[in-house]
């Protein structure tokens, strides 16, 4: 199966319609808005800046052309978050890939993240990846519990290692290893 026919509609915990498709430049306006929105919240996510459009773009095209998934997460036709997993670039690392996903407030805590964690594994697999890396605040709980949920084991902590809004956060690496 090539990534571009991996396209999943799911329906959220509150009825709610959503789509999990790859991103295409078309994208790039919303991914960066709402990139924007996440970054304001300023918590739980690993960038002080959005990219522009053109960067965006850029960057979409990139991955595709690298064989990555990067994933859009769309309601009602708009971008409310992103998945994406960039392959090991050495080939020692080949078989890795390193996982980051955001998603806009509206779309937390509706069951999207089990979507989007079923999305990335079959993506995984599809690609031959034997592990998934990832890492997580210490203090967003809530995704820890996610991941562990769905295999993923603790490999360490660098300790506070984020300092957000003048407060210091580990940052603990997780990994899950396909069958």
């Amino acid at each position: 199966m090539k990534t571009h026919e991996l396209i999943k509609k799911v329906i959220a915990k509150n009825g709610t319609n959503a789509v999990l498709r790859p991103a295409t430049v078309g994208d790039a306006v919303q991914i960066v808005h709402a990139a924007e929105k996440i970054i304001k919240a300023g918590v739980y996510i690993q960038k002080e800046k959005a990219r522009t459009i053109e960067e965006e773009k850029n960057f979409i095209k990139e991955l595709e052309q690298r064989n990555n998934m990067y994933i859009v997460i769309e309601i009602e036709k708009e971008v409310v978050g992103i998945a994406r997993v960039i392959r090991g670039e050495l080939e020692m690392k080949s078989h890795t890939g390193t996982f980051r996903t955001w998603l806009i407030d509206s779309a937390q805590g509706i069951g999207i993240g089990g979507h989007i964690m079923n999305y990335t594994l079959e993506w995984c697999r599809i690609h031959h990846l034997h592990k998934l890396c990832l890492t997580v605040f210490a203090s967003n709980r809530l995704a820890q519990k996610l991941y562990e949920g769905y295999g993923f084991i603790y490999e360490g902590t660098q300790k506070q290692q984020i300092k957000i809004n003048g407060r210091y956060d580990d940052e603990i690496f997780m990994a899950y290893f396909l069958q």
